[in-house]
């Protein structure tokens, strides 16, 4: 595949170059679904993109994740920046959109376009990812003049939280509305994409048909153009997952059994053996 070529399908290509925002338009255009994956790391990110995803998101989900903490808000730009580029090191096809964490871009659209910067010029980021509707195209604005592909986020936006009063679906009823008519405001201040979360799938689907940007979902149904989910939760890591996670592997598990044989061993003596010894 050439420097030039677009890519057959976003998922499971060949690695010849980074998938762009005019890939994942295309995509839409062929009417392809296909899947987002959190990534923290470069190993775990090397094994993601040989798989063929095509994008992956370095998330202020690693507030959880990585560091421990019970929400995304304590997470912060310089805890988010490493992570990402080891996710973009890690990588050569999949495109590595940062999260922009709580506090890095609500204040204007000036201080968003600082932080998007740097995410860009220091990690690596490919594109960004802010949530909010109406309240943040100023933003949206700022960065994709700027030629800083966005990546929105409505429905459940885990940075709102506290005002949400928990994590609860959205978009029920009129707010319904609001969310649609905060997609569609999105698309016109140049978001490339937009997340939908824990919103009901009627809701979800409608967005989708309406707007010509892709749609991202999680715990939004079966119609939206694509799936995001942490890798610790498809991987089985999470002790209780949401609703909307299918666990696709009990890595839990396999780890514990691993970790507990590499113990045994070494506590009987039969690790290390000649086989693993040096003379």
């Amino acid at each position: 595949m050439s420097s030039t070529s677009q890519p057959t399908t976003l998922y499971g290509g060949k690695a010849g170059r980074r998938i762009t925002v005019r890939d994942i338009a295309a995509a839409k255009d062929r009417g392809e679904k296909w899947p987002m994956v959190t990534a923290y790391d470069a190993m775990t990110a090397r094994v993601f993109d040989e798989a063929g995803i095509p994008v992956m998101l370095v998330g202020d989900s690693a507030a959880m994740v990585v560091y421990g903490y019970d929400s995304t808000l304590p997470v912060t730009v310089d805890d988010l920046m490493p992570l990402t580029a080891a996710v973009v090191r890690g990588s050569s096809r999949a495109m590595v959109v940062a999260d922009l964490p709580f506090g890095s871009y609500q204040s204007s659209p000036q201080q968003a376009l600082e932080t998007a910067a740097r995410f860009m010029k220091e990690a690596g980021a490919h594109a960004v990812k802010l949530e909010g509707g109406r309240r943040v195209l100023p933003q949206v604005e700022a960065l994709v003049s700027a030629g800083i592909p966005v990546m929105a986020h409505l429905g459940l936006t885990p940075q709102s939280v506290n005002a949400f009063g928990g994590y609860r679906v959205q978009g029920r009823g009129q707010a319904g509305d609001e969310l649609m008519s905060d997609a569609k405001d999105l698309q016109a201040a140049g978001a490339f994409s937009v997340v939908l979360e824990c919103v009901p799938f009627e809701l979800a689907e409608r967005v989708t048909t309406s707007l010509s940007i892709p749609t991202i979902g999680i715990g939004a149904g079966p119609s939206t153009d694509a799936q995001v989910l942490v890798w610790q939760d498809l991987m089985g890591l999470t002790p209780q997952p949401a609703k909307f996670v299918k666990q696709y592997f009990n890595m839990h598990e396999a780890m514990d059994q691993a970790v507990r044989s590499f113990a045994d061993e070494v506590v009987n003596g039969a690790f290390p053996t000649r086989e693993h010894s040096y003379s």
